[in-house]
């Protein structure tokens, strides 16, 4: 099982795919071990990353969340997200994530309204793992205060953040 969490996130931190799908890798600016942190997006403390689109912002949870968070979280297996309307609330919880070795919430980073839910997850919940950027967003909410996200992570004190919380 370790040697499967370790090739499956090298390969994650490769951009490697066996579903022979090819496209092209998104611009990252801090590789962690086998973890990865994007340029562009900000970071909660817990583990959660926000891509900004104006009126929209997308949130997900990151790279390092579902490879070395909480004992390896290890493979996704179910995901409890809310249905469009839902109100979030920063730094409370807007779902749940299940995994192998252990069930985990999901906080939101910025409080709003839920405009879209990604419904490939409760089929797919693995995108998480295999694309936790891309495919394995959650969810995209309306913020009702667009100036919650100056107080996230940028991606080098998130980065700093996980290092900071590995060694401990």
């Amino acid at each position: 099982m370790a040697l499967r969490l370790w090739a499956s996130s090298a390969a994650n931190a490769l951009k490697i795919s066996c579903s022979g799908a090819t496209r092209a890798a998104p611009a990252y600016s801090i590789s962690r071990y086998f973890s990865t942190v994007l340029d562009g997006l900000k970071y909660s403390s817990s583990h959660e990353w926000v891509k900004n689109d104006g009126s929209v912002a997308t949130i997900g949870i990151t790279d390092h969340a579902q490879v070395y968070s909480q004992g390896h979280l290890g493979e996704v297996v179910f995901v409890e997200l809310p249905e469009a309307g839902a109100k979030v609330s920063q730094g409370g919880a807007f779902g749940n994530v299940e995994s192998v070795k252990a069930t985990s919430d999901i906080n939101s980073p910025i409080s709003g309204e839920v405009v879209e839910v990604n419904d490939k997850l409760s089929e797919t919940p693995g995108l998480i793992n295999s694309s936790p950027y891309e495919d394995g967003w959650m969810i995209k909410v309306k913020p009702s205060s667009p100036s919650e996200l100056d107080a996230l992570l940028d991606p080098a004190k998130y980065t700093k953040h996980c290092e900071e919380e590995d060694a401990h």
